[in-house]
């Protein structure tokens, strides 16, 4: 067969599976970047229900999938089904990225934690891990991502409240003594002092409660930032611009996590700038 004959290459496929999924802003993220870098490719969003995810996952390879993203509520559960899992999907006992191997492997990861600091460190550059402890609202699995990546860059302590104590406990058990659990009701206390505060919860997102944690203990100096991103701007991010702290919105961790999935499935490594970020907003 000569060159001009050869069959053409497989277009790769990608996606997100979760359940619900068509709320997620994913898709519109990579097929932005897949239209950005011109990668003759597919990002698609998957409403597989748990009792299917195993098929699922073992099915789509065979249809041309190159990987997925994964979100609520298979996080977990794709850890007992993956053949090789890196050490900070372990650490946070969650995935949200696979990669199918062409060795037939599934290959899990985990990219919350980098895209969280990724995303601090674009919005607040001064930002110095060292230098202060971080107050952190939740306990959820955000929490456990977020908790992962602040003590690998070097927080000294992590200040740990979430309405449910035991849960925030939890954590503490498996993260070790840099953690101090703070009862929910003095939640706004532990504000005072820290150089970061993070809401890792849903408290102040779209048809959620709202943030009711008193914030006038919230310094000048310190930077605050919310992994909700529905509102953009929250009443936590708000009233800290108010008092003069430096806010990060949730968006761009969205934007920061997607990257290394997209590189790995695609090729190209894109870039999370304004245009970006228009993409999802519209």
């Amino acid at each position: 067969m000569s060159d001009s004959q050869q069959a053409p290459a497989k277009i790769p496929l990608a996606g997100v599976i979760g359940s619900p999924i068509a709320h997620s802003k994913s898709p519109q993220v990579h097929r932005h970047w897949l239209n950005k870098h011109y990668v003759r490719g597919f990002y698609v969003p998957m409403d597989v229900s748990a009792r299917d995810l195993r098929d699922v996952l073992m099915t789509l390879p065979k249809a041309g999938f190159v990987g997925v993203n994964v979100t609520i509520p298979h996080k977990e559960a794709v850890l007992d089904i993956a053949d090789l899992i890196t050490d900070r999907a372990t650490l946070i006992g969650a995935a949200n990225t696979l990669i199918f191997r062409k060795d037939g492997k599934i290959h899990a990861d985990n990219t919350d934690g980098y895209g969280f600091i990724e995303n601090l460190k674009a919005g607040a550059p001064d930002w110095q891990p060292t230098q202060g402890s971080a107050a952190l609202l939740g306990a959820g699995g955000a929490a456990r991502a977020v908790i992962a990546s602040l003590l690998e860059a070097g927080v000294p302590e992590i200040l740990l409240s979430n309405r449910t104590r035991v849960r925030a406990e939890k954590l503490q058990a498996d993260f070790g003594n840099r953690i101090t659990v703070v009862d929910w009701v003095q939640a706004g206390n532990m504000l005072e002092d820290a150089s970061l505060v993070v809401n890792t919860s849903s408290l102040g997102m779209v048809g959620k409660p709202e943030m009711r944690v008193p914030l006038d203990g919230l310094r000048k100096s310190t930077i605050v930032t919310d992994l909700v991103y529905t509102p953009l701007k929250t009443r936590l991010l708000e009233v800290a611009e108010e008092n003069g702290c430096v806010t990060v919105d949730g968006l761009g961790m969205l934007l920061h996590q997607a990257v290394p999935g997209f590189e790995r499935w695609f090729g190209p490594r894109p870039v999370v700038d304004e245009e970006a970020r228009a993409a999802v907003l519209r």
